[in-house]
Order: C-alpha cells, then structure tokens, then sequence
C-alpha cells in the first residue's frame, strides 16, 4: 500500500481544516510541529511526525531539516557512519529523513540515508523525475519507504509511477484541502493493479440442492461490471457481478457480492483464501469487466443456506465450475461484459473468468501437481 503523508507546519487554525480532510481522505500521516502533536491526536487516529533532533511523543522523528538535509549545514563527508551513530543515539524507534534534492551530491546523500532510516522523504527542486529514479534504483531491496514530496496530485500520479515500482508514498505539501481529495484519488488510481481476463464458454448449468453460500457485504461501493473472482478450483475463477442493478426482485445493494459457496475460493491480491474465512476486517479484491483491481475492506460475511446451482465452462483447454446461490439477482459477467442471470445461463454462453497457471498451497502459489474436481 501506498502512504499518504500531509505536510501541515504553521499555526493551528490554518492547518487543521486540512488534517481534519486528511484524517476523512484516509491518509496516513502528517507531518507538523510539536506543539500541534497532541492536537492532532484529538481529532483522530493517524501517525504524527514531527521535525527534531530528539525523541518526543510524535510517532516519527524526522531529521534533516535544518541541517544536513536542506543545506543549512554541510553535508558529512562520510554520512553511512557520522549520521548513523548521530541518529542511534538520538532516535529510537521509526526513523526518518528528510533531504531537499538540490543537486547531484544531496541525490547520493539521500541514497546513504536511505539505508539507515526507515522513511526518506525526499523534496525536489528543479527536478520531476530522474533524481527520484535513481533514488527508486539506488534502494532497491533496502528495508526503507521512499515518501516523495508533492505539491499537485499530477506531480503524486508521476512519482508513483516512476520505474513502474514509484515511490512508497508521497508527502502533501498544499493549502488546498480539495487538493488533498485528489491526491487520495491519484493513490487510489494507481494501487490499482489488472488481472487478466479471458472468455470461458459455458459447459454446463445444474440446480444441484441446498448448500451454504456466503455474502461478502464490503464498506465499498461497486459499479456495473465491477465483482469478485470466485472458483471451486484454484486453477480458475468466475467473475461474479455485484448487487450493483436494481431488479424486479430486490433493490440493489451495489456493497454486495453474492459469492457463493462456503468452500469456494477467493481471489485476494496474489493469493487465495476460502468464502468460509473471510470476516468484517478482511480485505478483498473488487475486480472490474476490464481487469482493473482494488481492494475493499469486508464489512460483514453472511453465511444462509440456499438452493445452489453448478456452472461449469472450459477456457484454453481447462475446465473450472463453482457453485452460486440460485436466484435471479445472481450473475456472472459476460464476455462482452453484461451481467448475466445464472438462471437464464445455458451450455454455450460465454463468461469471463480468471485462468492461473501454477496450483496453490495455502493460497499461495507452488509449482505442484494438484488435481481439484
């Protein structure tokens, strides 16, 4: 996940309408002044950072500024070893750096920072882009957050974009609390990864008696040919369309997906995990007629008995089936992406599904010889 961070120095009244529209937007967290620290707390649950040189009761000591960071003292001929013992005895806990980017040299400080702290945050000047790709390559496998200093959300969508990897966050420095709305907005966008899709065609349809399904309720809202990626096998997965429609039957409850069975899988992120385990908490993967994925978080998962049907279909040469509630408000999306009634589908129907190559072992995936029937 990406980190929203908002940067928020200056008196109280002026900063509060926008950490109160940070705190709503789910950012997660704001850099001020100490004597805001507490202030904040009382508005909501966050992480608090805070400029300094000595431990207080921000969750975040961020060091930097005013110092080596941003020019105001010369940078350390050797910082791998004068910050890191600098920072040992000054800092327990999350460390973190701050380093305007004003040349070359601060480039290659930063990187030395990088692998001795756990958050870097790095603010440009005159540059947008190849400083912060070297950064992104310099640190690569080091156990730090790369948080890249903003102003718009068209310079975030930039920096989380850069070597396909981008930065881990971004840090809001803006007055514009709309701003702050896009910048959720740009994170959101670009969390939002793609799963292939492919057309399977309809092999079988068959009412097959009571079972346990499940329905997953989300705290998100869904629209058309949007759903959640269901199978009996993990080899294969239907999309299944939310409650996004109205019907004759039932009004719409676009939160919902109606998924199935109790033994079924779900596809979460990389992984697998049974519709019998989920729980309000949970994450799970909404998945979009184009492949586009995100994630919501379950508000509830409600397990009845209801009559079941079977659908069975085969795409490249595999076959796949789960299990679905019977009922007219159930579907399956099309592979030209109209939601499909399981009750009016019928042997030659195509639908969209999800095809994985390797078997899986406790939701992950292993290059095993598994057979599931």
């Amino acid at each position: 996940m990406k980190e929203k961070w908002l940067m928020a120095e200056g008196s109280w009244q002026e900063i509060k309408p926008r950490i109160t529209t940070a705190l709503e937007s789910g950012f997660d967290c704001v850099l001020v002044d100490r004597e805001n620290i507490e202030r904040v707390r009382e508005l909501g649950k966050i992480k608090v950072a805070c400029f300094g040189v000595e431990r207080g009761t921000e969750d975040i000591l961020v060091v930097g500024k005013s110092g080596e960071g941003d020019g105001t003292t010369a940078l350390p001929k050797d910082p791998s070893s004068s910050l890191d013992g600098a920072l040992a005895k000054t800092i327990s806990g999350t460390r973190a750096a701050y380093v305007v980017i004003a040349n070359k040299k601060y480039e290659e400080f930063a990187v030395q920072m990088g692998r001795i702290v756990d958050y870097l945050l790095v603010i440009g000047t005159d540059w947008k882009v190849i400083p912060l790709e070297n950064m992104i390559a310099g640190l690569q496998g080091a156990p730090v957050m790369i948080i890249s200093g903003v102003k718009t959300a068209d310079e975030a969508r930039l920096a989380l974009a850069i070597l396909e990897k981008g930065a881990d966050g971004v840090l809001l420095d803006s007055n514009d609390p709309s701003e702050i709305k896009r910048v959720m907005d740009a994170v959101e966008q670009s969390e939002k990864g793609r799963i292939e899709l492919v057309s399977a065609t309809v092999t079988a349809v068959k009412a097959v008696g009571m079972g346990d399904r499940v329905c997953v309720d989300t705290a998100s809202m869904m629209s058309f040919g949007e759903g959640m990626l269901i199978g009996s096998q993990a080899k294969g997965f239907f999309l299944v369309h939310s409650e996004s429609e109205d019907s004759p039957y039932v009004a719409a409850r676009p939160f919902r997906v109606n998924a199935g069975g109790v033994h079924a899988y779900i596809r979460v992120g990389e992984k697998t995990r049974y519709l019998s385990e989920l729980k309000s908490g949970d994450e799970v993967t909404i998945v979009s007629k184009e492949g586009l994925a995100r994630t919501a978080i379950v508000g509830r998962a409600k397990i009845e008995k209801r009559p079941m049907i079977l659908i069975e279909a085969e795409a490249n040469g595999q076959r796949i089936s789960t299990l679905l509630q019977n009922a007219e408000t159930i579907k399956l999306v099309g592979s030209d992406g109209t939601p499909q009634p399981v009750t009016d589908l019928k042997a030659g129907d195509e639908v969209l599904v999800h095809l994985e190559e390797m078997a899986r072992h406790f939701g992950m995936k292993i290059e095993e010889s598994i057979v599931e029937q």
